[in-house]
């Protein structure tokens, strides 16, 4: 074997009450990316595509796919082997739908492949999470968890990569609306005010917990009243044009909620069953359209599969 070609999907970040703490990935947009064997030494980057005008660069130190899989290489002690990369980018940009996450997981996903799967996909997670802070500063696996382990998971601790997944109902849909604004991460942090008063706290814990417990229990019931985040939304959809509107038409239009994946400027809502989600998504994506804003619209089940070679 002397290449191997994987998939990373986007993901949804914070799912409305857990901010840093919660996401999910999706099915349809992702990266892909390819590893081989070459003879010169070392780890390089041959190229990368459907970057349209903007520029991600080929240096393995700089890039999330390079990086991720170079801090794996040197764990394996396998720095010296000649590996090349090739980035396949297949979802856009800035979207929140965690694109440097998906190249993180992809790279080192990719590599461990390669080397026959000398660890397990859980124990990857450390260098992908590496490879996105390249990207972003942080330090957090709220969208490389789900990009690179499927389903929905629950951070409980960021800095100890305390990952765990989370029981769904098969008949839980995302409908995912990704607007053509931009909203630059840095912004949506500055955007946050570190206090947040004691009434918040306990509403939103309260809310986390019904989440969990709901999805647990396939109450959609107590998932649709605790999705409704008090801490972050507020803040952050002022961001989003017409945010508010549509979030009016898709809880008219059946979604159990809605709120900002990740840092937005994409949203989405968790409807029951395919077809209200297809309904609720075509909805929101209307509104933006109407608007003037074109936009994407994603509707999946919860992707349970994670990273996976093609």
């Amino acid at each position: 074997m002397n290449e191997v070609r994987v998939f990373a999907p986007a993901s949804v970040a914070n799912v409305a009450v857990g901010f840093d703490i919660l996401g999910f990935a999706i099915h349809g947009p992702g990266d892909e990316v390819v590893a081989r064997f070459v003879d010169q030494k070392g780890l390089s980057i041959k190229t990368i595509t459907g970057v349209g005008e903007k520029k991600l660069p080929l240096e393995v130190e700089k890039n999330t796919a390079g990086y991720s899989a170079l801090k794996l290489l040197e764990e394996l002690q396998e720095t010296d082997r000649g590996i090349e990369l090739e980035i396949h980018k297949k979802m856009p940009f800035g979207s929140g739908l965690g694109s440097s996450a998906a190249s993180a997981v992809g790279g080192a996903f990719a590599v461990n492949e390669l080397l026959g799967a000398p660890l397990d996909k859980k124990a990857l997670l450390p260098f992908a999470v590496l490879g996105e802070q390249i990207a972003d500063g942080a330090y957090h696996a709220d969208n490389v968890a789900p990009s690179l382990l499927g389903g929905l998971t629950l951070i409980r601790s960021n800095e100890e990569l305390d990952v765990h997944s989370i029981a769904l109902p098969q008949e839980l849909y995302a409908s995912v609306v990704y607007p053509y604004v931009e909203i630059l991460t840095k912004d949506a942090r500055d955007v946050l005010s570190d206090q947040v008063s004691l009434t918040q706290c306990i509403k939103q814990c309260g809310n986390l917990a019904g989440l969990l417990i709901g999805l647990q229990n396939e109450d959609f019931g107590l998932i649709s009243r605790s999705l409704n985040d008090v801490i972050i939304e507020p803040q952050r959809s002022k961001l989003i044009p017409h945010f508010a509107k549509v979030k009016e038409i898709a809880i008219k239009k059946g979604a159990l909620g809605y709120s900002i994946s990740g840092a937005g400027p994409s949203v989405f809502a968790l409807s029951r069953g395919e077809e209200t989600a297809k309904i609720v998504g075509k909805s929101m994506q209307q509104v933006f359209i109407n608007a003037g804003i074109n936009a994407d619209l994603f509707v999946s089940p919860i992707n349970k599969d994670g990273a996976t070679r093609l």
